[in-house]
């Protein structure tokens, strides 16, 4: 039985390939031990997270600074001079009651209430 003579080139790439594979399934192995440890931190802290309990945010607080407390609103037909002040409004939004939309309209100058000009302000809202 004669020997077949060995082929060095052949030879010297199959190590270097399965050297390569070596070094690659050692990579592999770290990263994923890595991979692993980072993934139990994370449920841990989810863990954690979850045990806590939520701090909610107070329930928003309607601002109603702006409105005067000395307006207030009367009965309709019953404005009397000192029911009522001027203070700047000039729009029906802004209004409580038809009375005091007809105050303003007669004795506050600016008011922007009577789109048709026909002396009732509010039509739609207050005075209908």
């Amino acid at each position: 039985m004669a020997m077949r003579p060995v082929d060095c080139e052949s030879y010297a790439m199959k190590v270097k390939d399965l050297a390569v594979l070596v070094v690659l399934g050692g990579v592999a192995l770290v990263g994923y031990d890595k991979y692993k440890s980072y993934a139990a931190d994370e449920t841990q802290a989810q863990a954690v997270q979850a045990a806590r309990p939520v701090r909610q945010a107070p329930p928003p607080v309607e601002d109603r600074s702006w409105i005067k407390s000395d307006a207030t609103p009367a009965a309709p037909g019953s404005a009397s001079a000192g029911a009522f002040k001027c203070d700047g409004r000039t729009h029906c939004s802004q209004m409580t009651s038809c009375a005091e939309a007809t105050y303003f309209l007669r004795h506050c100058p600016g008011t922007q209430m009577d789109g048709n000009n026909d002396g009732e302000p509010c039509e739609r809202q207050w005075c209908n």
